[in-house]
This record gives C-alpha cells, sequence and structure tokens, in this order.
C-alpha cells in the first residue's frame, strides 16, 4: 500500500511539473538580435555595471542590465490577427527596462486587438551618459529589420510595423521615426539591407524631448520633417514639461504636414503604463485602439 501511495506521490509530482512547464519558450521566444560577440559598441568593463532584476509588490519588473539584446515575440492569435505589428520599447530613463507595465501587459493588450507584438529588450544602463540614445537606438534600429525579414513567418505586415515606447522608450521610438536614416552599425546580415523606418509611432509621456539649452524648444535630434512616420501621443499635464514638449511635438508634426494624434489628460503623472486609476488617462489605450482604426491598422 505504501509503495502504491508512494508512486501515487511521484506520478502527481511529474504530472504538476509537466503541467508547469514555462509555454513561454515556445509561446514567446526570446531571440537575440546580434550573433554572440557581434554587439556593437559595447565599452570595455560594462560588465561591472551588473545589477540584479527586481520585482516589486505589485509584479512590476525592472531588469536593471542587459548586454545581450532581444526580442521576444507575442504573436496575435490567428483567428484575429491583422498583419499588424509593434515593437514595445519599455521606460526606465535608459537606466533600467520597466518590463511588465511598459513591456509585456502591453504586448498582451496588442495581440487583444490582433496586432502581434514584440518587446524589446534594449541596452541598459546608460553606456553614454551624454547621449544615453545611441546604443538603445541601433538595438531598435536592428529589432524593426529583424522583424520586416521574418514577417512571412511572423505573418505580419513589412509595411505596417510600429514602434510604441513609454517615457525614455517613447524618447526612443521618437529617434526611431527620425534617424531611420543614420547608418548606427555595421551590416550584419540581410535583414540589415531592409529599411529601419518605422510605418507609424506611439510615444506615451515620452522624456528627453526638449532642447537642453533652449527650453522653449525641441531637442535638435527631434528631426520632424514630412518623412516622419503617423504619430500617436498621449501624456497628462501635471507630467512636468514632459507635457509641453509633447505640444511642440505635435506641432511640428502638423507644421510638416505628418498625421498625428495628441491627447494630453489632466491628471496622471508619469509610469503608470496602462494599469487602470482613478484618473481618465488610464483610457489612453482605447483611444490608441481607435486611431489604429482610423488609420486602417487593425483591419485586414
Amino acid at each position: 500500500m505504501m509503495t502504491l501511495t508512494v508512486r501515487f506521490l511521484f506520478l502527481l509530482v511529474i504530472l504538476y511539473s509537466i503541467s508547469f512547464v514555462p509555454l513561454s519558450a515556445d509561446e514567446n521566444p526570446e531571440i537575440n538580435l546580434w550573433p554572440a560577440g557581434a554587439v556593437p559598441d559595447e565599452p570595455e568593463g560594462i560588465e561591472k555595471r551588473k545589477k540584479p532584476t527586481t520585482i516589486d509588490k505589485v509584479g512590476k519588473m525592472r531588469i536593471a542590465y542587459v548586454d545581450e539584446p532581444s526580442i521576444t515575440v507575442y504573436k496575435a492569435p490567428k483567428d484575429r490577427s491583422n498583419g499588424t505589428s509593434v515593437i514595445i520599447f519599455p521606460g526606465g530613463g535608459y537606466n533600467i527596462l520597466a518590463w511588465t507595465h511598459e513591456g509585456t501587459e502591453i504586448a498582451e493588450w496588442l495581440n487583444s486587438l490582433g496586432v502581434s507584438a514584440f518587446v524589446l529588450k534594449y541596452r541598459v544602463p546608460r553606456r553614454d551618459p551624454e547621449k544615453p540614445h545611441t546604443l538603445p537606438l541601433q538595438d531598435a534600429q536592428r529589432a524593426i529589420r529583424i522583424v520586416r525579414s521574418r514577417s512571412k513567418e511572423w505573418g505580419i505586415d513589412p509595411g505596417r510595423i510600429g514602434v510604441l515606447g513609454f517615457s525614455a522608450g517613447g524618447h526612443l521610438a521618437v529617434m526611431s521615426g527620425t534617424h531611420y536614416g543614420d547608418k548606427t552599425y555595421e551590416r550584419i546580415d540581410d535583414a540589415d539591407d531592409l529599411s529601419s523606418r518605422p510605418d507609424f509611432l506611439i510615444p506615451i509621456y515620452p522624456a528627453y524631448l526638449g532642447d537642453r539649452k533652449n527650453r522653449d524648444q525641441l531637442s535638435g535630434l527631434v528631426d520632424i520633417n514630412k518623412n516622419t512616420p503617423p504619430m500617436f501621443i498621449a501624456i497628462t499635464h501635471d507630467d512636468s514639461d514632459r507635457a509641453y514638449y509633447s505640444a511642440l511635438l505635435y506641432a511640428a508634426l502638423k507644421k510638416s504636414g505628418v498625421v498625428g494624434e495628441l491627447h494630453i489628460y489632466s491628471k496622471g503623472g508619469h509610469g503608470y503604463g496602462m494599469r487602470k486609476s482613478k484618473d481618465p488617462v488610464h483610457t489612453w489605450p482605447d483611444r490608441c485602439a481607435d486611431w489604429l482604426g482610423s488609420m486602417g491598422l487593425l483591419g485586414p
């Protein structure tokens, strides 16, 4: 009897273990952007700044060190997929990545719209304090090209690839949409023969858009022109001076004849992702979905 009981318990343990084998490795594969040893322009000794990933009491994961940039794939369900895809840039001041509430949760929401998503794990912490976006922009360009090169495999339209970013990630989204013509790294493979221009941009509470010397204008790096991709922007009035620069960003789009939509909510602060709150800003995903629909990006 004891032997049977032990065998039964052993079988239960095996079944339990099998049932909890992480499916994410298959369902949401993580793909390195660069071949081993080929991550460009990494400063010597960066590994000395390595810090652990943390998760706070409300489940927010913060990744504090990345030296092997990657994308995590969230394919839209086949019965809902519309061919549009979005690469997500979590925020974190270019020092950490707010991985869950500005990354994976956004991917799941996009999947609910029939949009495939890719969460970019770009390099942090800052390698260059003066130009912290420089190496993340390499990662962003490479990610866009890889997604475009594998569009047939993933069932997406290579002409409907957008980027969505929060805070520093919002800045990186704008940089991706204004510096796609810059050659930021040497060619690695055939993917790098493709364009790194995103087809639309969604910066949410973007940071670092203002000029450091003239506080009344956008940074010279924010080069808006007629070829800048269409843009949806959401921010709050009480988000420091970021709302002001988001307004200037929209004005630059309007001046250049680029389709844009700007939502400035009265309250909400910064760093809220898409989690529910008492402030109306938590409705920005609905307005963003409306905009995507109006742009023809949620249809076949």
